[in-house]
């Protein structure tokens, strides 16, 4: 399983960005996939996540109004829309996919991307 996380860059404040995260190597149906985010010392934090089979949406409220998570079931492949960034969001962000029914949790997950950096500039 292989999911290839890109698009992250450098931006202005109120600026936009999209992610994307490409899955590989399984059929993801079942699933959930879900973006993360890191910042040097700190924990992974819940972004987002999206249920691949229902579509159903769910936002940390740090994300909600400002993000948009989306997949294209074609290309197997998970978006996180970024809009409205903040100095605040700048972090290695990196996609996700659990098997479960509970996706909030580092724990919850089972396959990791390589994570993409995203630097927003004030």
């Amino acid at each position: 399983v292989q999911l290839q996380a890109s698009g992250g860059g450098l931006v202005q404040a109120g600026g936009s960005l999209r992610l994307s995260c490409a899955a590989s190597g399984r059929t993801f149906s079942t699933y959930t996939m879900g973006w993360f985010r890191q910042v040097p010392g700190k924990e992974r934090e819940f972004v987002a996540a999206i249920n691949w089979s229902s579509d159903s949406p769910y936002y940390a409220d740090s994300a909600k109004g400002r993000f948009t998570i989306s997949r294209d079931v074609a290309k197997n492949t998970v978006y996180l829309q970024m809009n409205s960034l903040k100095p605040e969001d700048t972090a290695v962000y990196l996609c996700a996919a659990a098997r479960g029914d509970t996706f909030r949790k580092v724990s919850d997950y089972n396959y990791w991307g390589q994570g993409t950096l995203v630097t927003v500039s004030s």
